[in-house]
């Protein structure tokens, strides 16, 4: 992985073989971001699983030949006093045609490029909305201490 910071932003580039999630939970743990927003990602993945939620699940859908990232975007908050990544894309394959949604896990094919700008004080949270059985953004637990 490489990073640079430029003010609130970061420019990052996984590399081939990373687990998607876990680099972007090292970083976040690494650099302590509890409030961040993934402006973009382009590049590759070896595999990915994406997801669609029914209402009451998520339905995946796993992809095992790489594609290229199209769209890459989501929030980086805290759940449980750890960094909570939610991640939405778009991918093409081989047949040029797109498969995107919730992004429930993802292998880096080559690389991917990351654009990751942050709210350094700020802590945004992600807590257990029930109702729903999913975590939502929370833009107000309050700063950080």
């Amino acid at each position: 992985m490489q990073a640079v910071q430029d003010g609130s932003r970061w420019m990052v580039r996984l590399e081939e073989g990373q687990d998607l999630f876990g680099a972007l939970n090292a970083f976040a743990e690494e650099h302590r971001l509890r409030a961040a927003a993934v402006v973009f990602g382009i590049g590759m993945f070896r595999r990915a699983t994406f997801g669609y939620w029914d209402g009451s699940a998520y339905r995946p859908q796993e992809l095992t030949v790489p594609h290229e990232v199209v769209s890459l975007h989501g929030t980086i908050a805290e759940a449980d006093g750890h960094p909570s990544i939610h991640l939405h894309g778009a991918v093409a394959g081989p047949d040029h045609r797109l498969v995107g949604g919730h992004l429930l896990s993802a292998t880096v094919g080559i690389l991917q490029e990351l654009l990751i700008d942050t709210f350094p004080s700020r802590a945004f949270g992600r807590p257990l909305v029930e109702s729903l059985g999913l975590r939502m953004l929370e833009l107000e637990p309050g700063p950080t201490p």
